[in-house]
């Protein structure tokens, strides 16, 4: 919503809070920003003042993620910004032994709490791997993520389907030791800002 003040029309002021494990601190990223740095020099700022926080945890599952998500972000948070949350959600649960169902209520139990608190969600979903195994797995649980956060009327974003056979993120995966590098990070990115992320921010759609 924009204020009239003297005539003039003030700039709607968003704190963004992002977590998730590392690939959300673009870790690996010879650039050293990530899909989300891309993203946030993406995001027009003419009618927008936005303030990042990336508060990432390296190899974090859901678990983790749900017990510390409210305490960290609501020190970020406050009642004269528009307040909005950005969960980049990994792979970690299969490797920790978590079933789909307990992966779920995680996410649920945090997409719950930022919706009492009237805080639109971003999700991106977990990228894929060269492994043909865990991908198997990978696509149960970004399923499963999609249906959560979906039904809740919150944003996600696919980014394992259209990744999985994709020639320059596996060749750029296997070139960074299972990692995104620069170019993963960038079809990462392209993703979330052809899949929403303008829509999600009330801006006009600039690409």
């Amino acid at each position: 919503m924009y204020v009239m003040r003297r005539g003039t029309v003030e700039k709607r002021e968003l704190r963004i809070v992002a977590v998730g494990d590392e690939l959300v601190a673009g870790v690996g990223d010879p650039r050293a920003l990530g899909w989300l740095g891309r993203v946030l020099a993406r995001t027009p700022q003419e009618s927008v003042t936005v303030e990042p926080y990336v508060l990432a945890s390296p190899k974090e599952g859901t678990e983790a993620l749900a017990g510390r998500w409210l305490h960290e972000a609501g020190k970020r948070f406050d009642d004269f910004h528009e307040n909005r949350l950005v969960i980049g959600l990994s792979g970690r649960d299969i490797e920790y032994g978590l079933s789909t169902a307990r992966s779920r209520l995680n996410l649920a139990n945090i997409l719950d709490g930022a919706t009492q608190l009237n805080i639109p969600v971003f999700v991106v979903g977990p990228p894929p791997s060269l492994d043909a195994a865990l991908n198997r797995k990978l696509a149960e649980l970004n399923t499963a993520f999609a249906d959560v956060t979906t039904r809740r009327k919150h944003h996600y974003v696919d980014t394992f389907s259209p990744l999985q056979n994709h020639e320059q993120w596996r060749n750029d995966v296997a070139a960074n030791n299972g990692s995104p590098g620069q170019a993963g990070y960038g079809l990462m990115a392209w993703l979330v800002l052809h899949r929403g992320w303008y829509q999600w921010l009330d801006l006009p759609d600039v690409l």
